[in-house]
């Protein structure tokens, strides 16, 4: 089997969940393969290092094998090595917190018995 298609690849790893976001992380420069942007039908070849941004997470990826279709979870570690840094999960993780204490806009600062629940659930009290 040849080399893959950027998008297909992506897809297939389990970088993104269908084809078409892939395809469109591709055209927006949200891929990067030896630090130049790359394109979703450019082929992708074995020791490649692929950095892709996906929502706020930087992925690092190696890719060791080609796919022939899309991969289990189970099977990932056959086809690619993660060198993501640990500080881009924790980024991530941080980022997903922030966003359910985000308040709706309008509706002022919390009051007193918010703000001890959130002292409370983060331990400050």
């Amino acid at each position: 089997m040849g080399d893959p298609r950027l998008d297909k690849l992506l897809w297939s790893l389990r970088v993104f969940k269908t084809r078409p976001f892939a395809t469109a992380a591709c055209r927006a420069g949200h891929v990067l393969i030896g630090e130049l942007e790359a394109k979703p039908g450019r082929d992708v070849h074995i020791s490649e290092v692929l950095i892709v941004r996906v929502g706020v997470i930087t992925r690092t990826i190696k890719v060791i094998a080609i796919p022939r279709s899309r991969v289990s979870a189970k099977q990932l570690p056959e086809y690619m090595t993660d060198h993501t840094p640990a500080a881009e999960y924790e980024r991530a993780k941080q980022a997903g917190i922030e966003h359910m204490l985000a308040r709706q806009r309008g509706t002022g600062r919390p009051t007193k018995k918010e703000r001890r629940d959130i002292s409370e659930l983060f331990g400050f009290g």
